[in-house]
């Protein structure tokens, strides 16, 4: 079951501390490609959340983004009282030594260091939940590019029965066009009122089959459809293999088309060379 690279994913946590939130895009690359915007306080998790990635995707550039948000209510700082009264003692003391003191800001005596007490978050409490929440990210990505992929499957899938339809045409219609073009060399010597030996108009007709026989490019692009029905159906990273039977797809359509005798089977080679290149497209996409 193939998966899309595309895909995006949001999920948060709320706990008393504070919150979390993890958003994680991707789209299409040709490897796995990891970025990490997160909290200055989380950064030292980098190398841990990338190889908790690898485990799970094995392409895509993969676009990570973490918010952090800390209460900061009256549980979460408090006031050293005491050791806010020495300062102010210490600066009403130092303003009788002067004629015309300033009044003192209760904003300048929070700002004097270790009288404002912030609660401290257990480092590690604060990184086990943020790597569980990055994992339920990454799990609600591989959902979503799961439901992306099965979309694609379904257009690839289309698209190879249109495939089959057209190069079965060219089976049912190449007699009657070889019959049509053996007859068309025969009215043009009647009419140039020439004679050939009939050896020699028998070796003519059949090196004009022989160049527009397309039976072994019609057997491999009904092998390569096979084929690439079977890797839909595989597991893990197929985007590169079949990257590679549209190339081989492609290939036929056009020997196909170089050997063509008829409209008909230009037009169907054609048609056969759209629909590789719809799906080719949409492949590019598929992990």
């Amino acid at each position: 079951m193939p998966s899309s690279m595309t895909a995006f994913a949001r999920i948060a946590a709320q706990h008393d501390w504070g919150s979390l939130v993890w958003e994680i895009r991707s789209v299409n690359h040709r490897y796995l490609e990891t970025g990490f915007r997160l909290p200055e306080t989380l950064r030292a998790m980098e190398m841990t959340l990338r190889e908790t990635t690898r485990q799970l995707l094995q392409r895509g550039k993969v676009d990570c983004n973490l918010q952090l948000v800390l209460n900061l209510d009256q549980e979460g700082i408090s006031v050293n009282l005491e050791m806010a009264s020495q300062f102010v003692n210490a600066a009403e003391q130092v303003a009788g030594l002067m004629e015309d003191p300033s009044p003192l800001s209760p904003l300048e005596v929070l700002k004097w260091p270790g009288v404002v007490e912030q609660r401290q978050i257990d480092s590690d409490l604060l990184q086990a939940e943020t790597l569980s929440l990055f994992r339920q990210a990454l799990a609600e990505l591989e959902r979503s590019r799961r439901r992306e992929g099965e979309k694609l499957q379904l257009f690839i899938e289309q698209r190879l029965d249109a495939l089959s339809t057209e190069t079965a045409k060219v089976r049912e219609i190449l007699p009657q066009i070889l019959s049509q073009q053996q007859q068309k060399i025969r009215d043009r010597l009647r009419e140039l009122s020439l004679e050939l030996n009939p050896e020699r108009l028998e070796q003519e007709i059949v090196l004009l089959a022989q160049k527009a026989d397309v039976d072994e490019e019609l057997d491999r692009l009904d092998a390569h459809v096979q084929e690439i029905r079977r890797v839909l159906n595989g597991k893990g990273a197929i985007g590169r293999r079949l990257d590679f039977l549209m190339q081989e797809l492609n290939r036929e359509a056009n020997t196909l088309s170089s050997k063509s005798l008829a409209t008909d089977t230009t037009q169907i080679a054609v048609e056969l060379k759209v629909l590789i290149e719809q799906m080719r497209e949409q492949i590019q996409n598929i992990e």
